[in-house]
């Protein structure tokens, strides 16, 4: 037995190299572009720092500044989970919805799967200019064949109570991609659960309350997450309709505090950007950054924390 041992551990760390090797361009990745970064975020947040100078340490300097004396924090944090709960939802049920009506097409699906998805591989600038110009309050299309019927109308990205639902509007007009995992998904329900619900006496809403969601939800889990994150780093759109609705975009030299009209599409990437890039306060930047991933995290948790209550009661 004695003899054994050590051949033993020389197997066994020789099993260990050999699974680190095959482990390890993933943990270089790993390493190099989230455990360095993040450690180095948490690092400037307690410094100030130009990029310029030598970084100095200023305690919770930065913190203090963020939540307590910078005004655009709390109306962009308002504004981000807004966008959160509003955008996400709404385009996962309108994803949702459109992919159910594909699917039931008998004929013409290809057409309509194109044209629902094409909105999705417009450039973001480019559709947030459109978008922009159609919801213009003086001139676009959109107000004038209101008002023709009868509709009142409103300013939209020039109205601070109606800028965050064009946003929201213009996000539901991409669901494209969406819409195809979410057909993937449905047509990959098995037929045979669908012909035992019918036989059972199970009426449409019956079989998809029972039949397709429960098939389907790690994939409307996976679309709730991943819209999440992605909304969490909302940039392009509010602030390119900002600058358009504002009339100074391409003007040399003008500058724009983010957030027209009244700080309404003001978000939390904005803030990142406008304090590292513009004013050069790196450390209230990586404050602002740690937010975004600790809201990003919570909403993650609680959102697989809730799934997994409801599989279970399901169970």
């Amino acid at each position: 037995m004695t003899a054994i041992h050590p051949l033993l551990k020389a197997k066994r760390r020789k099993s260990t190299l050999r699974t680190l090797g095959f482990l390890s361009p993933w943990l270089i990745g790993f390493t190099v572009f989230f455990v360095y970064p993040l450690l180095s975020t948490v690092y400037f947040s307690f410094m100030q720092y130009d990029g310029f100078n030598p970084p100095t340490f200023a305690g919770f300097k930065n913190w203090s500044y963020v939540f307590n004396d910078y005004p655009l924090f709390w109306p962009s944090l308002r504004n981000t989970l807004w966008l959160v709960i509003v955008m996400v939802t709404l385009r996962v049920v309108f994803g949702l919805g459109i992919g159910l009506l594909i699917t039931k097409i008998k004929t013409g699906a290809g057409f309509f799967r194109t044209a629902f998805y094409l909105p999705y591989l417009a450039p973001p600038v480019a559709a947030t200019m459109a978008f922009v110009f159609l919801l213009n309050p003086g001139t676009g299309p959109v107000n004038h064949i209101l008002d023709s019927v009868g509709i009142p109308t409103t300013g939209w990205f020039t109205d601070p109570a109606w800028s965050k639902p064009a946003l929201t509007i213009l996000a539901v007009w991409g669901i494209g991609d969406l819409m195809v995992i979410f057909m993937a998904a449905l047509l990959d329900v098995p037929k045979d659960q669908y012909e035992a619900a019918e036989l059972d006496g199970a009426g449409p809403w019956a079989r998809f309350r029972f039949v397709t969601l429960p098939n389907i939800s790690p994939i409307i889990m996976f679309a709730v997450v991943t819209g999440v994150i992605q909304t969490m780093q909302y940039y392009t759109q509010p602030l390119v309709a900002g600058k358009i609705a504002s009339g100074i975009i391409g003007n040399s030299g003008q500058q724009l505090e983010p957030g027209y009209p009244d700080k309404s599409t003001l978000t939390l990437p904005q803030l990142v950007y406008n304090l590292g890039f513009q004013r050069f306060d790196y450390g209230s930047a990586c404050v602002i950054a740690l937010v975004l991933f600790v809201l990003a995290m919570a909403f993650t948790a609680l959102l697989m924390r809730r799934r997994n209550g409801f599989l279970s009661a399901e169970d």
